[in-house]
């Protein structure tokens, strides 16, 4: 039997594919072939994702390969995954979390609290970008997009005194060494640290296959705060972000909207039982809707409409 695995092309893309090619072919003894296609979120680097229309950019092609039969399962970044999935698809598989917070690569090994006021902090994240903004906002926050590879390159080239990046990436990149520090006081991005493997619904086949790289507590965790995001109708446009623990037989999720410049950003708490995650990711959603989550989203929505 030979398994078609379809991915993006980045270095980072091909290791996560890598992954589940590694695990299919010794756990099963399968033939794997990757399958490389071009994203329109690749092809447009010169602008903001919350300009051209969000992460989803980075999964449309890998899907329609999916739906038309020449991939038989696509490896994603689960933060890069919309809320809605198309119909005939499904999410197989939720792998165990790697640390899901941000970090920060400075070029002298300073944190965000020691970087010199107006120093030149690159992320292409609004959810990041307000969150730098109410701690430091004397800082110059400015697009940064590429793969880990080329922010690395820039930072190192002096166009930025730090970045920040997703701490899984990092790790997965080798760069762990360069970080200056883990943002594990930022709230992180849904789904963050995980990887997503969406198959055709019908196809029994590769869902037994991949069936045992499905983490039941990451599950839990990205379905809790996915219910969140959706509730919310929130993409790139919007300043979000939550963050998903199981303890003690219940999940408690943390999360925040906010305006663009971070000056109003509404955040909360709430926790349930797990078998009512993503009742408790939209609970959270509604209660910070009802505190003025609503005339965020009018406001930016209606001034971009």
């Amino acid at each position: 039997m030979k398994v078609r695995i379809g991915t993006r092309k980045s270095k980072l893309a091909l290791w996560q594919a890598n992954f589940v090619k590694n695990f299919l072919e010794k756990k099963w003894g399968v033939e794997v072939e990757l399958v490389k296609i071009t994203t329109t979120g690749d092809k447009i680097l010169d602008s903001p994702l919350a300009k051209i229309g969000g992460k989803g950019l980075f999964v449309k092609e890998i899907e329609q390969a999916l739906l038309e039969g020449r991939i038989d399962l696509a490896v994603h970044s689960l933060k890069d995954v919309p809320m809605i999935i198309p119909e005939g698809l499904t999410l197989g598989a939720i792998t165990e979390r790697e640390d899901p917070f941000d970090v920060l690569i400075s070029k002298e090994g300073k944190k965000l609290r020691e970087l010199p006021p107006s120093s030149k902090v690159g992320t292409s994240s609004l959810r990041r970008q307000v969150q730098i903004k109410r701690l430091r906002n004397d800082l110059r926050v400015e697009v940064l997009r590429g793969n880990v590879d080329t922010r690395m390159r820039k930072l190192r080239e002096g166009l930025y005194d730090a970045i920040i990046l997703a701490y899984a990436g990092v790790k997965r990149m080798g760069y762990e060494r360069e970080v200056s520090e883990v943002l594990d006081y930022f709230i992180p991005a849904v789904g963050q640290g995980s990887l997503a493997i969406e198959i055709r619904e019908d196809d029994k086949k590769i869902r037994e296959l991949i069936g045992p790289l499905d983490h039941f507590e990451s599950r839990v965790r990205a379905e809790c705060e996915r219910a969140f995001l959706r509730r919310l109708e929130g993409g790139c446009q919007v300043p979000i972000g939550a963050y998903a623990e199981v303890r003690d037989g219940k999940v408690l999720i943390k999360g925040f909207i906010s305006d663009l410049e971070g000056t109003k950003f509404i955040e909360g708490k709430e926790e349930g039982s797990i078998e009512e995650a993503e009742v408790v990711g939209e609970r959270l959603a509604e209660n910070l809707l009802a505190r003025g989550g609503k005339e965020i989203l009018e406001e930016i929505y209606g001034g971009r409409s």
